[in-house]
């Protein structure tokens, strides 16, 4: 029975469980990677909170399998319901690969598969976000009980840590203790360099925007205040916000005060926006004034693509895409007037602008396309199963 049960094994398919704490994020971020595995002989399953996604993941040929799974909640009871539902998901599916994107996912994910040998588990830190960057009370009492279980679950030997960017690869080795050989750098979740791609500024009036989900820790309040500052000095320039409010975040801002700075004037808020790479058209530059705890921020990569100048924070994963004074200007986080000071210089300096949007598309092209992460992340699959995929037509898989 056994060694029938092995030839089996053997004989089947690959099986990718992806394990994504909502479904949007699974669309937005990690869709190009599930087609991909699927193209190179995976059978892929994507265990994800499901809101408004179901039929367009079930239409991929994926099985969806929805997750109660609350990023908001920290109630052991929902807590310990997650787990239990994530172990006999592994139990009945049996999969060769875990993958486990984003802080929730991997803590529930890993405790899961314990003892479960046969499982590949590649965890993903996609940025190491609210318990790093908040001075909050919640977040302080949280972050050492977290760390201490990322310490013993990283630290698993049939366990490798994805991470964003070489700053927090450096934190995961120094603090938690993990082998470097079982960490690995893919910088971010690519950027499809053919549906985002250079052109003009289409508005007449200079369009600063800001893509993001609308999160206190984005730097959204900074980004209001140095629109009021330079409004009131007299420039003659749009301020737009451009992304959805995220109730279910630690981060997330109330639309009552979004839409009363939009009724105020200064900036004006889009909100959700299904075609992104017209706002990256419209746009003169591009602004990001987070506060840390990014991975690699995918609008930036966008916007980079679209070969426009950024200004961001000096904070690890924005200044993996953003070198500064080659393809934009960095500042120091929660600083208003240096950050009003950049927005300036390259609204003021057309030519300058042109040059650093040219040196991002390169730098997109040559580092972050979506190929390069997907043959990189397709290898690490290959790498951990001791198996050799084709990686057939990855240009296919990405559309």
């Amino acid at each position: 029975m056994q060694a029938q049960r092995e030839q089996n094994d053997r004989s089947r398919r690959k099986k990718l469980i992806l394990v994504i704490a909502e479904d949007w994020y699974f669309w937005s971020h990690r869709l190009p990677l599930a087609r991909a595995a699927q193209k190179n002989g995976f059978d892929v399953v994507i265990a994800t909170r499901v809101h408004k996604h179901s039929e367009r993941i079930r239409s991929e040929g994926f099985k969806l399998v929805p997750l109660h799974l609350s990023r908001e909640s920290y109630s052991p009871w929902k807590e310990l319901k997650t787990i239990i539902q994530l172990r006999r998901l592994y139990r009945e599916e049996r999969p060769d690969i875990v993958h486990h994107v984003a802080l929730k996912p991997i803590l529930y994910g890993s405790i899961a598969a314990l003892g479960r040998k046969h499982i590949h588990v590649i965890n993903a830190l996609a940025g190491m976000g609210y318990l790093v960057v908040s001075s909050s009370l919640k977040a302080a009492l949280l972050r050492f009980p977290i760390w201490s279980a990322f310490r013993f679950l990283l630290n698993q030997s049939n366990t490798h840590v994805l991470l964003q960017n070489a700053d927090d690869r450096e934190v995961v080795i120094s603090k938690l203790k993990v082998s470097a050989d079982k960490t690995v750098l893919i910088r971010g979740a690519g950027v499809d360099c053919e549906s985002f791609c250079p052109s003009a500024p289409l508005s007449v009036i200079p369009l600063v925007v800001l893509p993001s989900r609308m999160l206190w820790n984005k730097g959204v309040a900074e980004f209001v205040e140095a629109a009021k500052l330079l409004r009131q000095q007299g420039l003659k320039v749009r301020f737009v916000l451009v992304g959805d409010v995220d109730p279910a975040s630690p981060s997330g801002m109330p639309r009552e005060t979004l839409t009363a700075w939009n009724d105020a004037g200064f900036v004006e808020w889009w909100g959700p926006h299904q075609g992104m790479a017209s706002v990256y058209k419209a746009a003169a530059l591009v602004c990001l004034p987070s506060h840390g705890g990014e991975g690699v921020p995918k609008v930036l990569l966008e916007a980079a693509a679209c070969g426009k100048a950024i200004v961001t924070s000096d904070v690890p994963g924005c200044r993996d895409i953003v070198r500064k004074d080659v393809n934009g200007l960095l500042v120091p986080a929660k600083n208003v007037p240096e950050l009003a000071n950049a927005i300036r210089y390259l609204l003021e300096n057309d030519e300058v602008r042109r040059r650093m949007g040219t040196a991002g598309r390169e730098i997109a092209l040559a580092e972050f396309s979506q190929e390069i992460v997907i043959e990189t992340t397709l290898a690490l699959y290959s790498s951990v199963i001791g198996s050799q995929f084709q990686h057939t037509a990855v240009e296919q898989c990405v559309g």
